[in-house]
């Protein structure tokens, strides 16, 4: 007597093959028949006409503080993730003394767009060190598995105390401090260490992350602290670099190349998009990754499905008109109160009227690229738009429907489009802003990415960048749009099998995690069942249900019949369901 049978299912088991017709018995979490099979279970699920898969693996998320106080851990699990890796970037939040913790919560604000009210309010801070913050975290139930990565901040701030904030070089005792304490994790389990060096990411201060310019012998001590282990990763998110010279991305690159070697042949991976202001970029960083897997390293590249974008909205953390002094005049109040200020013919035409201020600078959280935004918003303006285009939800639309070409349409400017549209829906409506992998105005160089035989699925930063994103939706968006609705549209697309491999078996085989990502006896049960013909996303709304009543945005999405965990339920019909079988992935022995 089985578990759980699953009958009639179209298999698309994770290794790449075609679809096939077959059964699957799980019993004690682990699938032990798959095939044609006789045999009762206690619950038998008929998922003919159906898709199983096995549950996807999101290697690139920021649940750091959400994973102690909330159980859920949506989106994540309403989008088909059964286990997703934490600490990407570079930030987090252990170790950490009592006195440091003000500081992280205003990096993983500034950074990670992630309310400091909701992380006061919510974080318990039940640890000081990793293996401690690992401790407290398994303690609480949750609906999916979850590892962590050892953050750079941090690590970088309990090290070198004050140091670490003023761009200050670690010296030789600091770094072996750090070596030892990344030791000390990867032997409690941890999955791998992360660093973040971009000049986008800030402190809500305005101040730089702690990480950010650290030093080649400070990258290459940490790493070699994984001499000697046969399981971890290492993950960088570089910019190769936005505010310095281009000339500088060979010596960055010679950095990264440094850092991955010094670390005994343990597997990496870097982020890669197009940016429009060294929009081939992305060419070299493919070029510069294949020659370190061609010296013998093993370096894969970390992939987003579609744009590295921002909403844009008055309920949302940006929106081209925050600049204007009349807005900032009010920017304080509620919605309803501005949407009603806002609607006063009087009042647009003043603000109208008006040119932007600076909002980034010392002491601002605001990025510099906001400004740069803004005073270009003319130009950028060609490549915004609304997302619910003829009644479906496009990530890729041309100049048409842009905003600007909507300004052309009705003869405005630009600013009064914007804001028409953003009055829309009592001030809820949505301008979607790509600003990353979308150059050209489509996605076919993100096809190039996503096809590279290194490429991973990743950068969907799923709980961070709550009041402008809700990039959790990449695996939904990597099945829907690449596999069916772009194949429709006669452009470039990826085989179902594939896009499903690279959700599953080709982020266990990076992280290690031998006991999932496919459909294989003896393997962990963990199983998506997806109506493909009905799987979609709609328009992301915001909701206030952090704590301190911090908003986040969610994306509706439908065709997830059922999600398993170790065998037990967790999604029913899209809807997330009582049971906690999540637990934390140790890597360790």
């Amino acid at each position: 007597m089985y578990d759980l049978k699953i009958i009639n299912g179209s298999i698309i088991d994770g290794t790449g093959v075609a679809a096939y017709r077959a059964d699957i018995a799980v019993t004690d979490g682990v699938i032990c028949e798959l095939g044609d099979f006789a045999g009762d279970a206690v619950r038998v699920i008929d998922a003919q006409g159906k898709l199983v898969t096995p549950g996807f693996i999101d290697i690139h998320t920021h649940y750091d503080g959400q994973v102690s106080w909330d159980q859920e851990l949506m989106p994540s699990v309403n989008h088909g993730v059964t286990t997703a890796v934490l600490g990407n970037c570079g930030v987090g939040f252990a170790p950490c003394r009592e006195s440091d913790r003000e500081q992280l919560i205003k990096l993983m604000e500034g950074v990670e767009d992630i309310p400091g009210t909701a992380l006061h309010e919510g974080i318990d801070w039940q640890w000081e060190t990793f293996p401690e913050y690992m401790d407290a975290i398994e303690k609480i139930p949750h609906t999916i598995d979850f590892a962590v990565m050892v953050p750079h901040d941090p690590l970088r701030v309990y090290a070198m105390g004050e140091r670490a904030m003023f761009d200050r070089q670690a010296n030789s005792s600091e770094i072996a401090h750090m070596k030892a304490l990344v030791r000390e994790a990867m032997e409690a389990g941890a999955v791998g260490f992360s660093t973040g060096r971009s000049d986008s990411h800030k402190t809500s201060d305005g101040d730089w992350t702690p990480a950010s310019e650290a030093a080649q012998d400070e990258l290459v001590g940490i790493a070699s602290a994984f001499q000697g282990l046969d399981y971890g990763v290492l993950q960088a998110v570089n910019d190769f670099d936005m505010l310095r010279p281009e000339d500088n991305f060979e010596h960055e690159f010679s950095i990264m190349q440094a850092y991955f070697e010094a670390s005994g042949g343990r597997p990496g991976s870097m982020s890669l998009m197009q940016r429009d202001f060294a929009p081939n970029d992305w060419l070299k960083i493919i070029a510069g990754s294949e020659k370190m897997n061609a010296d013998g390293l093993d370096i894969s590249l970390q992939v987003a499905p579609r744009a590295i974008g921002v909403f844009n909205g008055l309920n949302c953390t940006f929106h081209p008109l925050m600049a204007h002094p009349s807005y900032i005049a009010i920017r304080d109040k509620s919605l309803s109160e501005r949407v009603a200020i806002m609607r006063d013919p009087k009042f647009k035409k003043q603000l109208l009227s008006e040119k932007p201020v600076p909002l980034s600078g010392p002491g601002s959280p605001v990025p510099p690229m906001v400004d740069l935004m803004i005073s270009r918003y003319e130009e950028i303006a060609e490549k915004l738009f609304k997302l619910d285009h003829q009644g479906v939800v496009d990530y890729e639309q041309g100049n048409d429907t842009s905003i600007a070409g909507r300004a052309r349409a009705a003869g405005v400017s630009v600013w009064e489009q914007a804001y028409d549209v953003m009055l829309e829906d009592d001030g809820k409506a949505l301008i979607y802003y790509p600003v990353f992998n979308y150059t050209e105005m489509n996605y076919d160089n993100v096809y190039s990415m996503l096809t590279h035989p290194k490429a991973l699925p990743g950068l969907s930063d799923g709980g961070a960048h709550v009041g402008t994103i809700c990039d959790a939706s990449f695996p939904t968006y990597l099945l829907t749009y690449w596999t069916r609705d772009r194949k429709q549209k006669n452009r470039s697309s990826i085989e179902l099998e594939r896009a499903v491999q690279m959700l599953s078996a080709d982020g266990a085989d990076y992280l290690g995690m031998s006991d999932r990502g496919r459909l294989k006896v003896g393997l962990k049960a963990d199983i998506n069942i997806i109506d493909y013909e009905v799987l979609s996303l709609g328009v992301p709304t915001m909701i206030q249900d952090l704590p301190a009543g911090g908003q986040r945005l969610l994306q509706p999405v439908t065709g997830y019949v059922a999600t398993f965990v170790g065998g037990e339920q967790v999604v029913a019909n899209d809807q997330v369901l009582k049971a906690r079988p999540g637990k934390l992935v140790r890597m360790a022995g």
